[in-house]
């Protein structure tokens, strides 16, 4: 798929890998910091480039719902293509030395993949994976012939048709949705909202796995009203059963506000959880507060979480509740 367009007749090229839809002179790069107008065509500078990867928890990407208390080996790259002023990640995503870090090949990272105990795939995450889109689907189609799962965190900041090609290579993706709220995006990020929650209804409706985060910042999104808003949302457009993980800021980057009030994480799961089903907390050190997952039916605890530390109590093997057989997890399905 080609993911650019030559403009008019001068020498600059138009990205249409995401909405910024960057057109780029020759030498130049686009928001992202990574891709660049060669002369002939839109170059990823970072097709290999490693910042950084480790075998985590899968919860910790986070996914509650997808093989729960399995291992991900995690692998990211540097730069994005949103500039948040709250990034957890800033020192990768906001930066982009492409002549640092290690070089993988696909063929290499999907080797260490398949070496690595009690794993099941590789989690594309720590920066945009959106914008190392040549990476990720070569990656990916290797990992999935060598049946690994394919995993994504993203922010969703991209365009349809790149996306469906993703859609067909990832199980799993974890959307970012920063704020319900087309100001904040503008403002904060440099993006807008709607690119984002038309990513969350294409990956739904695909019946790709999917989970969604939220992080709170105070002031800025801890609305319990929007907080509402974004739930209903998803309830009607990507499903009641999608899980919404509602996670604590801490001061970082460009901004100092001190950190969320637990009080305030633990509201906004109340309100979430008036129109989804599961709603969990993240990065509070009181886990237990919002981290198991409990039947939506007879409410029995069927996994319990303590940190990364998570022990499946009450699930069949094909992911329903073993006291009143609902189905809980559809991640054998993906």
């Amino acid at each position: 798929m080609k993911l650019f367009e030559k403009h008019a007749d001068d020498d600059k090229l138009r990205c249409l890998l995401c909405p910024h839809s960057c057109l780029i002179s020759r030498g130049e790069r686009g928001v992202c910091g990574v891709r660049e107008n060669s002369g002939s065509e839109i170059r990823l500078n970072t097709y290999g480039v490693i910042s950084g990867f480790a075998l985590d928890p899968i919860e910790k990407k986070p996914l509650y719902h997808f093989y729960p208390g399995r291992k991900i080996l995690s692998a990211g790259s540097y730069g994005c293509n949103l500039k948040c002023d709250f990034c957890q990640n800033y020192h990768i995503s906001q930066h982009t030395y492409t002549r640092t870090g290690h070089k993988l090949s696909p063929g290499d990272l999907v080797a260490r993949a398949l070496k690595a105990e009690d794993n099941i795939g590789i989690a594309y995450t720590y920066n945009e994976p959106v914008i190392w889109y040549e990476y990720v689907t070569d990656c990916a189609k290797l990992a999935r012939v060598e049946g690994l799962k394919n995993i994504m965190v993203t922010n969703g900041f991209v365009k349809r048709q790149p996306l469906l090609k993703l859609i067909g290579l990832i199980d799993a993706f974890n959307i970012d949705l920063k704020s319900f709220n087309n100001r904040f995006y503008r403002k904060l990020t440099g993006a807008t909202l709607v690119p984002v929650l038309d990513s969350i209804k294409e990956v739904a409706a695909s019946g790709r796995h999917l989970e969604i985060t939220t992080l709170i910042i105070p002031g800025l999104n801890d609305s319990a009203d929007e907080m509402r808003r974004e739930a209903e949302w998803i309830s009607s457009n990507a499903g009641k059963s999608i899980p919404l993980h509602i996670s604590r800021y801490f001061p970082m980057y460009k901004r100092d506000e001190p950190p969320t009030p637990s009080e305030t994480i633990l509201q906004l799961k109340d309100a979430a959880s008036e129109f989804l089903d599961f709603v969990y907390t993240g990065n509070l050190s009181e886990m237990a507060a919002g981290s198991d997952t409990l039947c939506p039916k007879c409410k029995t605890t069927v996994v319990r979480r303590s940190g990364y530390r998570t022990l499946v109590t009450g699930l069949s093997g094909d992911g329903r509740c073993l006291k009143c057989s609902e189905l809980i997890f559809n991640y054998l399905q993906a």
